[in-house]
This record gives structure tokens, sequence and C-alpha cells, in this order.
């Protein structure tokens, strides 16, 4: 348990604040708020009982708000806002192979079929069509626990990359402990395989970056990247070096987000030197790695370490080659996120509310229900010079 997430919410503001780097001036500045304001906020004078504010100081602080308000707590807008979670939670949460329950009327599923099954599933997640997904996980999950249960070779790779959908998909909705839950599941499934522990440690280290714990994300990832990094790059076949490179990558993001500026550009440098022997354009183990994913990893890690201008660059620059249009649908509309965000506190909202209608226009679920586009786009609502179409979209999607 991160230590922060005993305190409350007012000295949680104060830890993440200084986590960020940023003195109560500079934090109130971007807030639009005093000095004096953001004191008593830290010290529990003044309380945070709008859900609004914690959004807007939880988007200057680059953390999701179930973050700021600790583990078991969040806005009722963001808990209801996407329906058919409790689903999955059940289907998490089910027991039926252990405790010896028969199959359902269907019966178990031909590990040719499940494959495909699991093949859709992904294609699914890379177009961000998200309750699709979600009316789905429940369904793909039991079917790959009883064929794993059936023939626990032939069904392994499944049941992991079950797991793995389910973590990447909740992670995207905010609901980071379910997401843990999932995450672990799957590094329990692949334990004894090396291959399979590092595609499950992908969605792990997300889910440690989201909860808090940067430093375990940073460890567990590059452990699992060494254990199958090829001793001579040249030559060596290209998912395995996609693989060691994704999580390289995911070790950069959790240094930035611990604020280790001189590990996160090391370890963006090792991975774009993997990156360029397997070039752009391939998804070997559904990590779309290729040198554009390793630059657009640099607009979130300059982000995290409080470098804006140099976030808005790096986008600009990756963005204006073809590559770009190469990867999934998700990757792109998740970086054009991080874009908004970087244009946001660089000082440009015009070009941070283009770059989100871009984001809803490639991906509109990824807009509609990821809580940190919602904090997004309720920042540029309160911009007095906000376009019409983002005061359409927000009042759509009822964000004050």
């Amino acid at each position: 348990m991160d230590s922060s997430e005993l305190l409350p919410v007012g000295r949680r503001v104060a830890y993440w604040r200084r986590r960020r780097r940023l003195s109560q001036q500079v934090f109130a500045d971007r807030l639009g708020r005093s000095k004096s304001w953001v004191d008593k906020v830290e010290r529990g004078v003044r309380s945070l009982d709008k859900v609004s504010m914690l959004q807007d100081i939880a988007a200057v602080l680059r953390i999701d708000t179930i973050v700021l308000l600790g583990r078991d707590t969040r806005p009722a807008e963001v808990a209801g806002q996407v329906e058919g979670v409790e689903r999955v939670r059940e289907a998490l949460s089910t027991y039926d192979i252990a405790v010896g329950r028969p199959a359902g009327r269907g019966g178990v599923l031909s590990a040719g079929r499940l494959a495909r099954d699991v093949s859709l599933a992904w294609v699914t997640f890379q177009h961000a069509r998200y309750p699709q997904m979600i009316g789905s996980i429940p369904g793909l999950l039991a079917a790959a626990q009883r064929v794993h249960a059936d023939d626990p070779v032939t069904g392994l790779s499944a049941l992991v990359e079950a797991y793995r959908i389910t973590a990447s998909l909740l992670v995207k909705l905010g609901e980071v402990e379910l997401a843990w839950l999932a995450a672990d599941r799957a590094m329990t499934t692949a334990t004894g395989d090396a291959v399979l522990v590092a595609t499950a440690t992908v969605q792990l280290g997300q889910v440690l970056r989201a909860s808090g714990r940067a430093r375990a994300a940073r460890s567990t990832a590059l452990a699992a990247a060494y254990r199958i990094a090829p001793p001579d790059l040249d030559g060596a076949p290209a998912p395995g070096v996609s693989l060691c490179g994704t999580l390289v990558v995911q070790a950069a993001l959790a240094a930035a987000r611990d604020g280790d500026d001189r590990s996160t550009v090391d370890l963006l440098d090792e991975a774009a030197g993997m990156a360029a022997q397997v070039g752009d354009g391939h998804d070997h183990y559904r990590t779309a790695f290729g040198p554009v994913a390793v630059d657009l990893a640099r607009v979130a890690a300059a982000l995290d370490l409080g470098d804006a201008g140099a976030a808005v660059a790096w986008h600009e620059k990756t963005t204006a080659r073809d590559a770009w249009r190469w990867l999934p649908t998700e990757h792109r509309a998740a970086h054009l996120l991080d874009a908004a965000r970087a244009y946001l506190h660089a000082g440009d909202p015009g070009n941070a509310a283009r770059t989100l209608l871009a984001a809803e226009r490639t991906a509109p679920y990824e807009v509609r229900h990821r809580p940190a586009a919602r904090a997004v786009l309720a920042q540029l609502a309160h911009d007095p010079h906000a376009p019409t179409t983002i005061i359409q979209l927000a009042a759509t999607l009822r964000v004050t």
C-alpha cells in the first residue's frame, strides 16, 4: 500500500504536489486559485467536496481522481459512468472451476474457437470499443478458465491473454483495484513460462503505475524484460525484442512517474535501440512496439517529469510521421489525450481542445469512458474561450 493512501485528501494533495515538484504558488496558478487556498486545502482547513474541483486538481497533478481520493473512494460521477463493470467483477470473483461446478449448456469451447475469441477481443480493444468489451469479457473469462481446466497446456496462453485483455480494459476505465486482480491472475497463471510472464507484466506495470506504485512497476518490468532479453539484438527474433522493448518502456514510464529523469531518458534510449531493430507497423504480443511507440512514450514521460514543452515537441514531431497512422486506434487516441494534457500544461488550451476533439473523432469511447479524458474535458470546458464543440461535448457527457 502506498503511504499516501492513508492520508486525508488534503494531505494527499500536498503529497502529490511535492511528488510533481510543484511549489504551492505554481500549483495554485495552474488551478486558477490563490496560494492561500492551496495551503488551506493541504492543511485540511478547507474541504474538497466538488467533483469538478477534484477532477481539476487530479488533472494538474497528472493522476486519476481515484488515486487522489484513495483506494476505496471515488466520485459517483466516475463510478457510475460505465455500466457492466460489476459483471466483470463478478466474473473475476467466480470460482466455478475450483469448486467443480459443471460447464454451462454450451459445454467447453474448443481451443481453436477460444483462440479466435481471444483474438477478436484484442481487436475490439484496439479499436477502443469499450462498451462492447464490457459485455463480452465475462463470457470470455469463463470460457478461457474452462478450456484451461480441461487442458492446462493448450489453454494456458489463452487464459493469460484473457486476463491481460481484462486488465487493459479496467485500467482504461479507472477500475484500478479490479485491474490489479486481473493482472495478478495473469501473472499467477503464467508462472513458469518466462514469455507469458513477460506479456502479463506489461499489464501489471500499467496497473502498478495507475495505483501510484511507480517503483514496484519499474523493478518488476525490468526484471521481466531482462529475463527474456536476447544476448545479441542483431538477428534476434522481432517478437521477443518487441516484448522486451515494451517492458523497458514500461519501466521508463514508471521512472518518470517517480521523478527520475535520468533513468527515464536512459531507459527510453535503450528501448529506442530495440525499436530500431523491429521497425514500425508490427503488433507482436499486442504491443504495437516500434520507433513511433517509443517516441510517443517520450511524450507521456515528459508530462510526468513536468516538461510540457518537451511533451508537445515530441508529440508534434512524432505524429507528423506516416508510421503514426499504423498504430492501433486505441493507442493513437490514448496518445492524443496525453497530447491534450501537454498543451494544457503548456498554456495552450486552443490546441488542447483541438487535440481532445481529434481523440474523440479517432475513438469516441476513449474520451467518453475514461476518467482521465473526462478530467481534461472538464478543465477545458472551464476555459472562458473554450470552443462550442468542447462545451457541447462536456454537456453531452455531463462533465462539470
